[in-house]
């Protein structure tokens, strides 16, 4: 019985090491990623953005597809409303970096 729980501990743990490709992605494998969806307030400081998402209570955002995420270190991205701001969200994007 505990070599049994052992082994479905080990085998969680492959699984979701296997889920994550990098930061700012997530997804079946290497090559195949999305960045997760993202719901804020954002002062435009850095222009348009393409997608992000919200981890460890920074936004890590990029301005297209083909660019590797950044982390807001200055708070241009908020959860809530603030004078300045205007609302943003997205959804799941796919990702096709070289794998």
């Amino acid at each position: 019985m505990k070599l049994k729980l052992v082994l479905s501990g080990a085998a969680a743990l492959v699984l979701l090491a296997g889920c994550a490709s990098g930061p700012g992605y997530y997804g079946p494998g290497p090559g195949v990623a999305v960045a997760v969806g993202y719901d804020g307030y954002y002062d435009g400081f850095y222009g348009p953005i393409y997608d992000g998402y919200w981890r460890g209570g920074r936004f890590w955002w990029r301005d297209r597809d083909d660019h590797p995420f950044r982390r807001d270190n200055a708070n241009h991205f908020r959860h809530a409303p603030a004078q300045g701001f205007s609302h943003i969200q997205g959804v799941r994007q796919p990702d096709r970096r070289p794998g």
